[in-house]
């Protein structure tokens, strides 16, 4: 009897034995049910009564690779006697009865042929058939068939499964950088083993090397590992589940993990996109011809160009040509072309370590790869699955699928290093120095393969990069400084005010005053950010870099400085209303299109708690707030946000200036009516780690005022929440840059005590406390209302002294 609580912990192999026991005396069992009918007087006698009925696994079964919780693939094959109706009663009943989920099917042979002939999936599976009990020959029979009819229908049938992994590649995405990849279903996965045993017996490529063999073996390993920690079927290895999975296969922890299986799916990957580059070519139908001469063009030293592949010239000595592996990655990219998987095997076993500086020829074939841009990146994989890339930068191996947690990253480390290269070749005629913005966007997150900051760990390493790859001293340097500040720019334009001198001087001096060093930061804030996911390069952010960069430059040449960022925008409506506590005024609204979203302006008599009502009156529109600047002149505060519409809806001026109207009045609850669309429209339920303040005075003119940063879980109506709890406090916020790392939110606030007094210890702790509070708590009332000072509410920035 088959304990079913107990089979999941068995081993793979153990428990496919003992799911075939089982299966077996259940046949046996439902056969012995329906003896064969006698022999007639004067025929043959009776055969037995299992001949000419066989059950066969297909699928995971069939491949001994049944997993934890796993559904039976089963197929009861017969010769066409009229009995196997009951055989089958009696077969899959006791199945459905213990409780184990079972696909299921009933055919003859010709039957299940005919099916695989017209249905590439039920093909797939058909190749998969193993004997479990009843007739060895009908199962043979079937093997046979189905092979013979895979070979003769493969080029019908190859294409519908490409496209269908294409179509699960662009759905699911690759199995070597997801953060929670679908192990089977993911490029890369389980799934590219199977397809690629199916090329195989369709006798139009090899069998997979050993290394595949090994990265799918590991897969499976990890899916038992997952199913038997979660108790129930799936293949999506979730965040949550990874520590677990990790200790269950002795792994040291979930990174470990990750990142092994990034380097199987890379693999498999690597190993099926080449397979199907042959298979591809073996389906295209061209005119017979007793001699067909292959043509041959020449590309560089040592290299030809033959049909669509790079390969070796005949003359060519890879064992005495150190530049010949750079060279011939080169031009294959230059020419929008891969090499050879032969001369990739030929190159590896053969190719001498690189001089040590590279010689010049070496080092301008490197460039001309990365200056390849897009065309590039499948060749340096080429180079990196081979080993050839970590052969000349052994530092690779460091970052070499390492994962990045953040969700906006879409790719590994190394992955990522590649793209960003590739972004940074459609930038080089920005910059006097194509050649080291090339080569510091490939290296400018080296550090990440080392404890610590990764920009200061990795400014020795890249020098030394750059030192043994022949560049001079003060290129090495410069290469260096890339490392060390390539998150300067985007870090300061995103979190700081940039039209704040302290901002513009604290850039100017940490670059050295280097308008070269600083147009090469420029770019590669860019191409890193292209290369990491839009969200970390929007349009937005791309103003706001490109507007600080304007700004540095004009301070280091002593031109004019560039507008304001944040421009008024004229009034379009206005709304009139008694106000607080009897007191007039009207509320005057404008917006307009600005980058990647609109600008919104109010004008407002000055009041306490007027900044934290406008930004709680925009979250309740929908209206992400992403920059805020606020002035006062003659009583009268200027409120002006950088906003992105959350569901593509542009703000309604008459709305927005009806809302604080109403905010101000007290007739709109905003706390309430933020709380509860907190509830209707929550993403990323309750977040586990707790909000984190810093300060940092260093960074403002003034020992009044200061810059706290609020790192916090990002939910509806956070900027109203933290700007209440600092009017609360009686600080006036200046001016604010928000930022939306995925779940997260990075916010910045310019604050200063209204009497001008600089903020001891005990109100520091105070105010960071209120912080935490607003950050992690339910969403505060309106601040209490407070006599109007001479120098403007909180919520004022003082472009011009009080009126």
């Amino acid at each position: 009897m088959l304990d079913l609580a107990t089979l999941p912990a068995l081993p793979r192999a153990e428990r496919v034995q003992a799911l075939d026991d089982w299966l077996a005396g259940l046949l046996d069992d439902a056969l012995a049910g329906t003896p064969r009918a006698s022999r007639r007087r004067g025929g043959p006698p009776a055969e037995p009564a299992g001949a000419g009925i066989a059950l066969v696994a297909v699928g995971s079964l069939g491949r001994r690779e049944l997993p934890p919780h796993g559904d039976l693939d089963l197929v009861l094959v017969h010769d066409g006697r009229g009995e196997i109706a009951a055989v089958a009663d009696a077969l899959w009943y006791p199945i459905w009865d213990a409780g184990v989920r079972l696909d299921h099917s009933v055919r003859t042979v010709a039957e299940a042929v005919s099916v695989a002939a017209d249905d590439v999936k039920a093909g797939l599976g058909l190749l998969d058939a193993r004997h479990v009990a009843g007739d060895p020959e009908v199962t043979a029979g079937l093997r046979t068939a189905t092979l013979g009819s895979w070979r003769q229908h493969a080029g019908r049938l190859l294409p519908q499964l490409r496209d269908i992994r294409r179509e699960r590649s662009r759905l699911v995405g690759e199995l070597g950088f997801l953060l929670e990849p679908d192990l089977k279903e993911a490029y890369g996965g389980l799934r590219e083993g199977q397809v690629l045993r199916a090329l195989a017996a369709a006798q139009l490529a090899d069998e997979p090397p050993a290394d595949a063999g090994e990265a799918y073996d590991f897969l499976l390993d990890v899916r038992d590992a997952l199913r038997r920690s979660t108790g129930r079927a799936g293949d999506a290895l979730v965040r949550q589940e990874q520590a677990a999975v990790a200790q269950a296969l002795g792994l040291a922890d979930d990174d470990v993990l990750l990142r092994r299986v990034s380097l199987a799916g890379r693999r498999l990957a690597f190993v099926a996109d080449e397979t199907w580059r042959r298979v591809d070519a073996s389906l295209v139908r061209r005119p017979r011809a007793r001699y067909r001469r292959v043509r041959r063009e020449p590309l560089a030293e040592g290299l030809v160009r033959q049909g669509d592949e790079v390969v070796l010239a005949r003359d060519a000595r890879p064992a005495a040509d150190p530049g010949l592996v750079l060279r011939g990655a080169a031009a294959a990219a230059r020419a929008d072309l891969l090499l050879s998987p032969y001369t990739l095997k030929v190159l590896a076993v053969h190719a001498p370590a690189l001089p040590e500086p590279w010689p010049a020829e070496v080092r301008w074939s490197f460039l001309r790869l990365l200056a390849s841009g897009r065309s590039a990146v499948p060749v340096v994989e080429q180079l990196d699955q081979e080993g050839l890339l970590a052969r000349m930068l052994p530092e690779w191996d460091r970052v070499r699928s390492l994962p990045q947690r953040h969700p906006w990253h879409r790719f590994t480390v190394d992955r990522h290093l590649v793209e960003a290269a590739a972004a940074a070749s459609e930038l080089t005629r920005d910059v006097d120095r194509p050649d080291l913005l090339l080569v510091g966007a490939l290296l400018h997150d080296i550090g990440k393969g080392w404890p610590g900051d990764h920009s200061v760990v990795g400014e020795p390493i890249a020098a030394e990069v750059a030192t043994r790859m022949g560049f001079s001293p003060p290129d090495v340097a410069t290469l260096a400084a890339m490392v060390r500040h390539h998150l300067l720019l985007p870090a300061t334009a995103t979190r700081r005010d940039i039209d704040d001198h302290a901002t513009i001087d604290r850039v100017a001096e940490t670059i050295g005053r280097d308008t070269a060093l600083l147009e090469l930061l420029h770019a590669l804030a860019q191409a890193d950010g292209a290369a990491t996911s839009s969200s970390a390069w929007s349009p937005w952010k791309a103003h706001l870099v490109a507007a600080l960069v304007a700004r540095v430059r004009a301070h280091l040449v002593a031109a004019p400085a560039p507008g304001p960022v944040l421009e008024p925008t004229t009034p379009q409506v206005s709304s009139s209303g008694p106000g607080p506590a009897g007191e007039g005024g009207r509320i005057s609204v404008g917006v307009r299109d600005v980058a990647d979203g609109q600008q919104v302006t109010f004008l407002a008599p000055d009041r306490p708690g007027l900044f934290s009502r406008c930004a709680g009156v925009l979250a309740l529109n929908q209206l992400d707030v992403r920059a805020a600047s606020i002035s006062v002149e003659g009583g009268q505060a200027t409120s002006v946000f950088a906003v992105r519409p959350r569901f593509g809806r542009a703000p309604v001026p008459e709305i927005l200036a009806d809302g604080v109207r109403a905010a101000l009045e007290g007739t709109l609850p905003l706390a309430d009516r933020l709380r509860q669309r907190e509830i209707d429209y929550r993403q990323h339920g309750d977040r586990a780690a707790p909000p984190r303040i810093s300060w940092h005075d260093s960074e403002v003119d003034g020992a009044a005022a200061s810059i706290v940063e609020v790192r916090a879980g990002d939910r509806a109506g956070l900027l109203y929440r933290l700007t209440s709890a600092l009017a609360d406090q009686g600080l006036d916020v200046t001016s604010a840059r928000i930022e939306t790392l995925g779940a997260d939110a990075l916010d910045s606030f310019y604050v200063c005590d209204p009497a001008g007094a600089t903020m001891d210890a005990g109100r520091r702790r105070r105010v960071e406390e209120a912080l935490v509070s607003a950050a992690g708590g339910p969403a505060p009332g309106p601040a209490a209302p407070a006599a109007p000072t001479t120098a403007g509410g909180p919520g004022v920035k003082r472009d011009t002294p009080p009126g």
